[in-house]
């Protein structure tokens, strides 16, 4: 039990009677059980229903006047429902706290929906990122809390704090544990080469990055593609902050092998696993997928390559710093902030 806690009944509480209430949305079940866990506290009841036309109905089931309220809903499909499904959800949970004259609400985004429309990037397209942040501050939130944002920027577009954690220690936990003397961080583009020299320093590898060039053969056609870096005959590792429909990790894969690399890896955050994710994942020349629990993975929805990570004590520890108004920053010495 982090330091400073201690039993009341059913609660948790500080010293000066503070209380820590977690609630779960429908999406999230199973890793807010482990998030308990870890903390060894009781899980709140929402009491999610829907009526018969589809809409959300939440009724919390104990007081949560003056409480630190935690609310954790991960953005995405989940048993037939969509992604929007679970952001209304995430949104109408927070209001009925603010409601409820909760003292503070924390809303926990393991994964954070339409984290890639961050920018417009043609006209007239929509900043949808900076929209869901607006939403969840009129719903009543006082804070975020997510997993490795697509861009950090998105930090900026809520009025409020925002903590940003990762799962990289998670993932560098198990590298380091594969015990490999020669291996590489191989960075899909130029865009994470930033995150890829985290892990290199992390972990002491070298560092390679699949470059894309325009084709010589055909003006404004096809772009080649090659590895810069020395990959032959090494253990590689394709890193990036999430998989949708496993297009572009898995041809730098191909890519890879193509370039006789010993044993392929690729280490993700989060598995969104759309449309032919699971079947092009399931051919790729990759040895391991890992993963982590921000979002659910159903079975028809596993390949046997694939192996998942669980952020619930990360995500535990920075409940606890924030309910003890401690340090979140400390729980990563810095690396989340780079």
């Amino acid at each position: 039990m982090p330091p400073g806690l201690n039993h009341r009944g059913h609660g948790m509480q500080l010293l000066n009677h503070k209380k820590l209430h977690i609630v779960a949305g429908r999406a999230t079940a199973d890793l807010v059980a482990d998030i308990c866990r870890e903390l060894d506290v009781a899980q709140g009841t929402p009491n999610i229903a829907e009526f018969a036309n589809g809409e959300i109905h939440v009724k919390y089931g104990e007081s949560i006047r003056g409480s630190d309220v935690f609310i954790v809903q991960t953005h995405t499909a989940w048993d037939g429902r969509s992604i929007n499904d679970s952001i209304m959800e995430h949104l109408i949970m927070v209001d009925a706290a603010k409601r409820a004259s909760a003292k503070r609400i924390t809303a926990v985004a393991p994964f954070y929906g339409y984290s890639r429309q961050d920018r417009k990037a043609s006209g007239r397209e929509p900043i949808t990122a900076r929209l869901i942040a607006d939403l969840f501050r009129a719903a009543g939130a006082d804070r975020l809390i997510s997993v490795d944002l697509h861009s950090g920027q998105i930090q900026g577009f809520f009025d409020g704090p925002v903590d940003h954690l990762t799962a990289m220690p998670v993932l560098i936990d198990y590298l380091a544990g594969l015990n490999e003397d020669d291996m590489v961080i191989v960075s899909p583009d130029a865009g994470r080469m930033k995150v890829a020299e985290r892990y290199t320093n992390l972990l002491d590898a070298d560092l390679a990055y699949v470059h894309k060039r325009r084709s010589t053969e055909e003006k404004n056609a096809v772009e080649a593609k090659e590895i810069i870096g020395e990959v032959a005959g090494r253990c590689c590792v394709l890193i990036d902050d999430m998989i949708d429909t496993g297009g572009t990790i898995c041809a730098a894969a191909e890519l890879l092998h193509q370039y006789d690399a010993k044993r392929i890896i690729i280490a993700t955050t989060h598995g969104v696993f759309s449309g032919p994710a699971i079947d092009r994942i399931k051919n790729a020349p990759v040895e391991t997928v890992l993963v982590t629990d921000t979002l659910p993975l159903p079975s028809e929805t596993h390949a046997d390559n694939i192996t998942v990570l669980s952020v619930a004590p990360i995500i535990a520890q920075a409940i606890s710093a924030v309910f003890e108004d401690t340090s979140v920053s400390e729980i990563f010495q810095g690396n989340h902030l780079a």
